[in-house]
């Protein structure tokens, strides 16, 4: 309008305000541009008018949390004439619009401020990444501990699932880590720290708690976001990890040591952001003790007539030399140390009963090999004869010297395998130079296997003995027969 009282044509105002001719024609007509105001009637009819307020809206007011998708479900199944998918979005819209106006209060989150050296997270979290160690899959957690005020984080590689152990372990290698404690140590509702059916912490962790002088917390249950400093860290630090993992080609691993290694340069990547506000809180931090507590659990068993021991529903095998003998097994997350009284024995990987399981084993052949040397026969029917051989060649030599050789002969000959693997140290090498002679239906004998792969080793000491004459034995005889005539005749003279 302000064009056309400059003296401007239709098209040429309608062109300079960015409107077409027809409708700067229709304003001009209107005597100018009409105020815009709100609608106060409806378009079209209201396809809920018979059922919002007499029906659906009592559902809310009862239960609240009711969807707009539950409610057409309600719909299509008390009218199904009348209702179809064509109103849900009308539906959705309307219960949102309830709910905004006459639902229930929401839940308020009020956001807190950090303080430094006040508190410090933990928790763990299953990795996104599957890895191997050696082409073999690694069940494993990561355990993460994070400060509330600098943000700076420590994580360690944890087998075995939230246990004490677990926990003790990743927390104190982070403390050590930080160079001090905070104030206040926060989890959820672990088991590995806190008795859920009573509702109180456990001795083990109230005593780590009170040596680091640390106030043992928890989030309320069912509240994660009460422990987001962790949580939301958790993200960050698998997709991170991911990429690395990507970056560098593959998942695999030699050791969980070299796993370890990866995982701590890319938290030191992560830490960098934090250094200033950790240099800030590190200082604040109450100082270590001198000591460490103990990150194990403490159990005593007898070693059975079978070189095993049970623990938690694993069946290990020992040295022979152990059998009948009370041990203590200090029970890591990822190892068994064994002691006899205060000495030290001996230490085994930790395993665990695969998803699914009730029971595993973990058997040593190396521990028992002497004895079965001395009774091969024995190999044949024994509950443990599959987990003595100790990988899937020792599994085909056997399977081959069964299906070729006479039974007794194949027992004594896979045995003397196992023992040969123990003497020559090279077990991969000899099963791998054993095996495909045996697929050929050729097996070395015992002679041979001996001299070849035993060769400049004792097997047996021989020591020359000159041997005596019968004579001097019957000798030997006659004198102890005087000898007792002799006390025989003192004792009756002295009755």
């Amino acid at each position: 309008m302000q064009h056309r009282k400059a003296g401007a044509s239709q098209e040429v105002a309608a062109a300079k305000a960015g409107i077409s001719v027809r409708s700067g024609r229709r304003i001009e007509q209107a005597g100018g541009a009409r105020s815009k105001t709100e609608r106060d009637w409806r378009t079209r009819e209201d396809p809920l008018e018979a059922v919002w307020s007499a029906e659906l809206v009592p559902l809310l007011e009862r239960e609240p949390s009711l969807t707009g998708t539950t409610l057409l479900d309600y719909l299509e199944e008390h009218y199904p004439e009348h209702y179809d998918q064509r109103i849900l979005r009308t539906l959705q819209r309307r219960v949102k619009q309830w709910k905004a106006l006459h639902g229930p209060d929401r839940e308020v989150m009020f956001r807190q401020q950090a303080v430094v050296s006040q508190q410090g997270f933990s928790d763990f979290t299953h990795p996104d990444s599957p890895i191997t160690l050696q082409g073999k899959p690694f069940a494993h957690l990561l355990y993460q501990f994070r400060l509330a005020y600098s943000g700076w984080r420590s994580v360690t590689v944890v087998q075995g699932g939230e246990s004490y152990a677990a926990l003790a372990c990743g927390l104190q290698r982070a403390l050590k880590q930080a160079g001090g404690s905070p104030l206040e140590h926060r989890t959820d509702s672990l088991s590995a720290a806190r008795n859920n059916t009573q509702n109180v912490w456990t001795d083990d962790y109230i005593k780590l708690c009170e040596h680091y002088g640390m106030q043992p917390t928890r989030n309320n249950p069912g509240q994660s976001h009460e422990n987001g400093v962790v949580e939301c860290a958790n993200g960050s630090l698998k997709q991170r990890l991911s990429q690395q993992l990507k970056l560098r080609g593959h998942a695999d691993f030699d050791s969980v040591e070299a796993y370890q290694a990866l995982i701590d340069q890319v938290v030191d990547k992560l830490n960098r952001r934090t250094r200033s506000r950790f240099a800030e809180e590190q200082a604040s931090l109450q100082p270590l003790p001198g000591d460490e507590m103990a990150d194990y659990r403490t159990l005593n068993v007898k070693v059975t007539r079978s070189s095993t021991i049970e623990i938690r529903r694993v069946v290990y095998t020992v040295p022979s030399r152990l059998i009948g003998e009370r041990v203590q097994v200090r029970l890591h997350h990822d190892q068994l140390a064994l002691y006899v009284g205060q000495q030290w024995a001996l230490t085994l990987p930790r395993v665990y009963p695969k998803p699914g399981e009730q029971r595993a084993r973990s058997i040593n052949y190396r521990h028992v090999i002497r004895s079965l040397a001395s009774k091969p026969q024995a190999f044949r029917y024994s509950q443990l004869r599959d987990d003595l051989l100790p990988d899937d060649n020792y599994r085909e030599l056997w399977h081959l010297a069964d299906q070729h050789l006479e039974a007794r002969e194949a027992c004594k000959w896979i045995v003397t395998v196992l023992r040969l693997a123990f003497e020559y140290d090279d077990e991969r090498g000899l099963g791998e130079d054993l095996l495909a002679p045996a697929r050929a239906g050729h097996f070395a004998s015992i002679t041979d296997m001996q001299a070849r792969y035993l060769s400049g080793q004792t097997i047996t000491s021989s020591v020359m003995t000159a041997q005596h004459p019968l004579a001097s034995y019957d000798e030997l005889l006659s004198s102890i027969r005087g000898e007792s005539q002799r006390e025989a005749a003192m004792a009756e003279g002295c009755s």
